[in-house]
């Protein structure tokens, strides 16, 4: 996934961890992964608010923890799938769901919380971002 190429972005707000994710949702195709890895707190709902306006989804944007999945309409048609995979046991439960098939939306856009519980059936070209808590405001987040 990640070779040599990678942007570092130190936050020191919500509001500049939310333009993060934007800005990188308005450079990418439909069709396009992001795996999104951070311990708990670490600012992955915000980014993933962030993403969601990029793409131009004005609804209210949750962490999908507890429905596994959230579907958002996009203004331009097709999907936002926003995934949180840490109640996923394994890439066999992932296929049962049927999480390949949101992968797979030519016309989607995936963003996977917790994604090495699928590693096996990743796309090879998903962006993968790591946000890092590094005080209270400030976030460190590695796109690469």
């Amino acid at each position: 996934m990640c070779t040599d190429k990678k942007k570092i972005i130190v936050t020191r707000s919500e509001e500049e961890t939310e333009k993060a994710g934007f800005e990188l949702a308005a450079s990418l195709a439909p069709g396009s992964s992001v795996l999104l890895r951070g311990n708990l707190g670490a600012g992955k709902t915000v980014f993933s608010r962030g993403f969601a306006r990029g793409l131009g989804i004005t609804e209210p944007v949750s962490s999908p923890t507890y429905t596994i999945v959230q579907e958002y309409d996009l203004p331009a048609g097709g999907r936002l799938y926003h995934l949180d995979l840490y109640r996923i046991s394994d890439v066999h439960a992932g296929l049962a769901f049927g999480v390949d098939e949101f992968l797979d939306d030519p016309k989607g856009y995936a963003l996977i919380e917790w994604p090495d519980r699928i590693s096996g059936i990743l796309p090879p070209d998903a962006i993968a971002v790591e946000i890092e808590h590094l005080s209270e405001s400030e976030r460190r987040i590695s796109v690469c």
